[in-house]
Parts: structure tokens; C-alpha cells; sequence
């Protein structure tokens, strides 16, 4: 059995992120082309760009350490972007699917705030400072977009947000009595 060492965790865990950031940057184009409001569509849009800094900040973490990444799989955000990708296939474009959407992708947010909590955590314990500052950014980026889709998910609620044929189109909303959804 091989002796358990912080830097090998460490080192697992920033192959695991890497591998999260890179499916997440292949999920968001499709999330955002079933959005029904051109406020969410653009959301995923720039988290998408975040996501390509990401991954090239986690290269530049590797780059550091004098690694490359492996191949190691991350096993639950594959399973978190399944359950999107479902929605996607089984929802209806709609506010409906949008709530759904934002909720896939706030669990997806929760997970990478946690990961990348705990590696700076680990960076800044084991004295990789820089490594650990440009994760606290990273960090800050996943706070900020859950805060987004979290301002977004009340708009969709309360009604306040537009469809992209009431934005395009310029249509007046239609009530919904149940669900005061326009």
C-alpha cells in the first residue's frame, strides 16, 4: 500500500476540477440554447467563457507544479450534467425549464465552490500560495455566477423575466392564472 501524501490528494483533486471545468465547458452551449429567456442563454454564455479561463488557470496551476494533468474523471459532475442534459431532452422550453435548468446548475455551482474551497485549502497549506490565490478567483467567479442564477431564478419566478419571443418579438405576456407566469 502506498504512503498517503497532502501533495498527491492535492494533485488529484486539481485533475478532478480540471476534468469538471472541461465537461462543464462542453454542457453550457447546449444549456444555454434551451434557456427560454435571453438572460439565462446569456448567463451560461459567460460562465462558459469563465470556464475556458478556468481550465486554463488549472493548466497554469499544473504548469507551476511541474505536472501535467492526467486523465482522471470526474465521476459526479458527469452525473450532475447528466441530470441537465435529461431535463433538456424531457422539458419543454419554457420558465419551466429554465427553473430546472438553474437548479442543475446551482448544484453544479455548489460542487465546484466546495472543490475549489478545499484546494485552496490544500494549496494554502502546503505553502503553494500562488497556487492558491489564483483558486480563491476561481472560487469568487463560482460564488458570483450561483448569486446570478439564484437573481435569475427569482426573475423566472415572480414573472419578471422575458421570454425570448417577448424579447425578440415584442409581444405582450400572457397570464398564466396558476403559476402568475407571463
Amino acid at each position: 500500500m502506498k504512503q498517503p501524501r497532502f501533495e498527491d490528494l492535492f494533485t488529484e483533486e486539481l485533475e478532478d476540477l480540471y476534468d469538471a471545468e472541461k465537461q462543464i465547458a462542453a454542457a453550457l452551449p447546449k444549456m444555454s440554447a434551451a434557456a427560454s429567456t435571453a438572460e439565462l442563454a446569456s448567463a451560461f454564455e459567460k460562465h462558459l467563457e469563465q470556464t475556458c479561463e478556468q481550465v486554463k488557470r488549472l493548466e497554469r496551476v499544473f504548469e507551476g507544479m511541474g505536472e501535467e494533468p492526467g486523465n482522471r474523471q470526474c465521476e459526479a459532475m458527469q452525473g450532475l450534467l447528466m441530470e441537465g442534459e435529461k431535463l433538456i431532452r424531457e422539458v419543454e422550453k419554457s420558465p419551466v425549464l429554465d427553473a430546472a435548468l438553474i437548479a442543475a446548475a446551482q448544484k453544479v455551482e455548489h460542487y465546484e465552490i466546495s472543490a475549489y474551497g478545499t484546494a485552496r485549502a490544500m494549496a494554502e497549506m502546503l505553502g503553494q500560495l500562488e497556487t492558491a490565490e489564483l483558486l480563491s478567483e476561481t472560487l469568487d467567479e463560482e460564488k458570483d455566477t450561483d448569486e446570478t442564477l439564484t437573481e435569475i431564478a427569482e426573475s423566472i419566478m415572480t414573472g419578471e423575466a422575458m421570454s425570448d419571443k417577448e424579447h425578440i418579438g415584442g409581444e405582450e405576456p400572457i397570464e398564466n392564472e396558476k403559476t402568475n407566469w407571463r
